[in-house]
């Protein structure tokens, strides 16, 4: 019911925005000579008191669109009302989390967080975010980046070699060996540094990047959660763009208009170096000199991407980037991703966040397991490399737009 009365409230008010910034016409349809053509005249473009063209507000995406198209789909670049509607009910149901399982198991524990804590969009008319190459795919990997992700596929599936998760899921294991012995590589580091969640937590850094209350970050794309929120602020040579995203684990970036070079090579950001300038329009920001301990599908310090933020009407604004790291993908790949403006007095932001769970938790969460070795190592309880305590992690998907 929220869902349907937000779009029927963002509908009307895209209509009233409509009606107020176009401009009539001189002469009506009923007034034109019978072979004059009628032209609707474009809506002006909104521009802040000092003449740049103006991004402010809070925007978020109304709909859930799966970043690559299904090999099923082809070359569609649209799903079917029928299509959208089999998809919308597969993912409710997936997603019910008020629905209880057998009682005492992981999937029922799992369901820990309700219905209430979880938005469900609709999906959205286009299958797939990605635009360019035209099949709405990741461009293949390269040969070196396939071996990096292969030897970090490998150092997780053996960390869940001693698991029942391993042992039922064989085939997902890519070849991974089920063994009631744990495995040998469980004291080993990962090939690089670890941004995912793995069987072992001997410390903060064998957590995902979230459970450490470190977001993902950019590109735009990959901070959705289902729910976020950012909001873009400009003032005379500068704009800055908050996210509200996650449980607390919301970021700012300000991004430097002033036609000064990007960085040097050796200074490293969260969220690299966001450099901007206006094209027309369109807010054009080139963004470099990532850490080596972000990742967004396999890319790391040699990501670059480039973004045209560009408001298409009072309530719409268009988001496409284009994604390019050599040393990870075969070619260039572009997103697009429109994004809807949002009521400033119910949205409003309060204070900084503050990533909760992740700073307590995750503290007790090491404990927990201190406490399972010591139980261990005194004949009490199993011996925790063989309880999967992530419950497979990356092995299982059951997302239905994946």
């Amino acid at each position: 019911m929220r869902i349907r009365l937000v779009k029927s409230i963002g509908a009307s008010v895209a209509m009233l925005s409509v009606l107020v910034f176009l401009q009539p016409t001189e002469m009506t349809a009923q007034n034109q000579p019978p072979t004059a053509s009628v032209k609707t005249p474009a809506a002006p473009v909104l521009m802040t008191a000092w003449g740049e063209p103006d991004l402010q507000g809070i925007w978020t995406v109304e709909s859930d669109t799966p970043l690559q198209r299904l090999a099923k789909y082809g070359d569609q670049e649209f799903f079917s009302e029928a299509q959208r509607e089999e998809l919308d009910r597969a993912r409710a149901a997936m997603l019910d989390r008020d629905r209880r399982l057998e009682r005492g198991t992981d999937a029922d524990v799992a369901g820990a967080y309700n219905s209430v804590f979880l938005s469900v969009k609709r999906i959205g008319a286009r299958t797939s975010l990605i635009v360019d190459p035209p099949n709405g795919r990741i461009p293949q990997l390269t040969p070196e980046a396939q071996k990096i992700a292969a030897a970090e596929r490998t150092f997780r599936v053996a960390l869940l070699q001693a698991t029942e998760t391993c042992k039922a899921n064989f085939p997902a294991c890519n070849g991974g060996k089920y063994d009631p012995t744990p495995s040998p590589r469980r004291a080993e580091l990962p090939p690089r540094y670890n941004t995912v969640r793995i069987n072992r937590h001997d410390g903060p850094e064998d957590g995902a990047l979230g459970d450490r209350c470190l977001t993902l970050g950019l590109p735009e794309f990959g901070t959705a959660f289902g729910g976020s929120f950012r909001r873009i602020v400009q003032t005379p040579g500068g704009i800055a763009i908050f996210y509200d995203v996650g449980q607390g684990q919301g970021w700012q970036r300000n991004i430097v208009m002033n036609g000064s070079p990007h960085l040097p090579a050796n200074i490293r950001q969260w969220y690299g170096d966001s450099r901007g300038h206006w094209e027309g329009n369109a807010l054009v920001i080139d963004v470099t000199n990532f850490s080596p301990k972000t990742d967004y599908q396999g890319s790391r310090e040699n990501l670059h991407l480039i973004e045209r933020w560009t408001r298409t009407s009072p309530t719409t604004l268009e988001y496409v980037v284009t994604v390019e790291d050599p040393t990870v993908w075969a070619r260039p790949w572009t997103v697009k991703q429109e994004f809807t403006r949002q009521s400033d007095q119910d949205n409003r932001i309060y204070t900084e966040p503050r990533c909760v769970e992740g700073n307590y938790g995750f503290p007790g969460l090491l404990h927990g397991r201190r406490v399972e070795d010591l139980a261990f190592s005194e004949g009490r309880g199993p011996d925790p490399a063989t309880v999967d305590n992530i419950r497979g992690g990356f092995l299982l998907d059951d997302d239905p737009l994946r």
